[in-house]
């Protein structure tokens, strides 16, 4: 393993958390600390009130921790906005249903990076994730392993660049049979809405 690898995927130490959520809280975000990914998805369950509109970007987070499959399973009380985008064929009518699902009354995603001075990175090839995240979202619910926390907001672009670019790219190559690409860059430095973005993050190693 190289010394890179191990400053980008290394869990942080409970005081870098607590330091790290401070900021967070700083800066208008909610934050919430658990242990495990059940804990996790445990905890969006309770935050998300029956017959609520949700919606979701891909995430191998989200798919770790059960919620995914908890969507699919069809056990939910919701009301999945993201189903119907996948369930329609037509592309042109499918990308009017994704733009109208960013703005779900609860958004939920994770991040590639996060600033110990309380600023959150997302990246995507196009943007159908990170677009509900500064604005169009009513709520948005993000979950993320703590190793992703880095020093600083230049450490957080170079672990999306050196670290988390190259893996995707592996996985959306796989997956579609296209390469990725570091196309929409969204960095959430301050949530002015009250109560509006809260983060979950999990003391495992989740995502990348």
């Amino acid at each position: 393993m190289t010394e890179e690898k191990i400053q980008w995927d290394a869990m942080a130490s409970d005081e870098t958390i607590q330091k790290t959520a401070e900021a967070l809280k700083n800066h208008g975000i909610d934050v919430i600390v658990v242990d495990s990914g059940k804990e996790a998805l445990d905890k969006i369950m309770s935050l998300i009130p029956e017959g609520s509109e949700i919606a979701n970007g891909s995430s191998t987070t989200l798919d770790q921790i059960g919620f995914v499959g908890y969507l699919m399973s069809g056990q939910h009380r919701w009301k999945n906005l993201h189903e119907e985008v996948i369930n329609e064929k037509d592309p042109e009518k499918q990308g009017n249903l994704r733009r109208l699902s960013d703005a779900a009354e609860y958004f939920l995603g994770s991040v590639n990076a996060i600033s110990q001075n309380g600023e959150l990175v997302a990246c995507d090839a196009t943007g159908s994730r990170v677009s509900a995240y500064p604005f169009a979202a009513k709520k948005l619910v993000l979950v993320a392993g703590t190793q992703k926390i880095v020093p600083n907001l230049e450490l957080a672009m170079q672990r999306v660049r050196e670290y988390v670019y190259p893996l995707e790219d592996q996985r959306a190559f796989k997956a579609y049979g296209n390469h990725s690409t570091l196309g929409k860059w969204v960095i959430m430095e301050h949530e002015v809405i009250p109560n509006r973005t809260t983060l979950i993050l999990v003391k495992e190693k989740l995502g990348f």
